[in-house]
């Protein structure tokens, strides 16, 4: 990995870079160690996939594990998922066994590790109760909420908060999603990068052959949405709307994406998906494996609009994948995509299946406007969402941690 920072420079600048050298200075030789519930699947292990080489370039010793789990633990977690988005669900006590004994296993397993460690970062709420079965810890312990828990289903969220507050910091996406904790929080939102598959330049003759392995028609507007096969993100509202365009516009959609290895509901999404689709030709359903990445990339750029029509939503990195495409996006009204899209700037917000088939026929009707909107959605990820504004984001969260109560660190 070896000389990454040099080629984010030519994407970035290397005044950039510079100040991440300087931040990494002060974190020399540092343990951080990240334990999250997946490595494939998700913005999360996308996000790791790439920060942790580049910590590591930077002079730190950056791991990154994962928790081991069976069906009932997974089944646990989503249920807490959506009850933080919240769902009003039940969980049973069986759940709550299978949770307590499952973490129980992996703090055994990472038990060393995590106990030497100088910083580690727990990501969600799968491995949040690592942190009590390591009363021993040595470094500073941060609990990394990607979810969005502004209005949280409250017996659940009581339940979680016992091992949240724990720890010495949080952090959230947004100052919305943030609950009173009693340690310091953090508000750092994610961030694509645009060197991974997902995002680089594609040679022209290899998003045409994606055009023609799908059967997609260059010749009449195409829309679409990427995403885990997931009820948050509304992909019958998706089909939905494009319906209900598709009465006044030629269209086609393509709804992609794969699942997860700790979200056992997909299977059922994807069935309903397919139903709803009820052979539509001109509807593509297309459940791609963890690493078809350039797949999603073509997709995105042969996008004439994309969509991110989320009833829930932490972040959502395809919004601002698509936006680096140069593609208006036209976004659910909800969490982190309102950090990301500007509504009549770089896309538009919606909240129905109503509303995203109107701007959809007005995007449509108004071709200009997607190149004026997208020239706008590119700028603004440049300047905000990519990687090497998380990476500084982290960098300077670790010197703050580390450093107590000092109102002022000199570097």
């Amino acid at each position: 990995m070896s000389g990454m920072l040099d080629e984010y420079a030519r994407v970035v600048g290397h005044d950039v870079i510079r100040e991440l050298r300087q931040l990494a200075k002060a974190l020399q030789g540092l343990t951080v160690v990240n334990v999250n519930s997946t490595r494939e699947g998700g913005g999360v292990a996308e996000i790791l996939n790439r920060l942790v080489p580049l910590q590591r370039e930077l002079g730190l010793n950056s791991l990154w594990e994962t928790i081991a789990g069976d069906a009932p633990f997974f089944a646990s977690t989503k249920t807490f998922h959506n009850a933080l988005q919240g769902v009003e669900t039940m969980v049973p006590k069986s759940m709550l066994d299978a949770f307590e004994q499952t973490t129980q296993t992996n703090a055994e397993r990472l038990h060393d590790l995590l106990k030497d460690a100088d910083v580690v970062f727990i990501h969600d709420p799968q491995p949040v109760g690592l942190i009590a079965r390591v009363p021993e810890r040595r470094g500073k312990w941060i609990w990394r909420c990607h979810i969005d828990v502004s209005h949280p289903y409250r017996p659940v969220w009581k339940y979680l908060r016992q091992y949240a507050q724990q720890y010495d910091a949080s952090v959230w996406h947004l100052a919305a999603f943030a609950q009173p904790m009693g340690h310091p929080q953090y508000l750092i939102p994610p961030s694509i990068d645009p060197l991974a598959e997902k995002n680089v330049t594609l040679d022209p003759v290899e998003v045409d052959r994606t055009v023609e392995e799908h059967h997609l028609d260059r010749g009449r507007p195409i829309v679409v949405q990427v995403s885990r096969f997931d009820r948050f993100k509304d992909p019958l509202g998706v089909i939905s709307a494009y319906r209900m365009a598709k009465k006044y516009v030629p269209l086609q959609l393509v709804l992609a994406g794969g699942g997860a290895s700790d979200d056992p509901e997909g299977a059922k999404v994807l069935e309903d998906v397919n139903t709803a689709a009820n052979g539509d030709p001109d509807i593509h359903v297309l459940l791609l494996p963890p690493d078809a990445h350039r797949t999603i990339n073509a997709l995105q750029r042969i996008a004439d609009i994309v969509l991110q029509k989320s009833t829930r939503e932490g972040f959502g990195l395809t919004v601002s994948e698509a936006m680096w495409k140069e593609k208006p996006v036209i976004g659910g009204n909800v969490g982190g995509i309102r950090l990301q899209v500007v509504d009549y700037q770089t896309g538009f917000l919606v909240s129905t299946p109503e509303g995203a088939a109107n701007r959809i026929r007005y995007l449509i009707r108004h071709r200009e406007k997607i190149g004026e909107m997208g020239a706008k959605a590119h700028r603004l990820v440049l300047e905000n969402f990519l990687l090497t504004r998380q990476l500084r984001d982290y960098l300077t969260l670790m010197v703050a941690i580390r450093s107590g109560s000092k109102e002022r660190i000199e570097f």
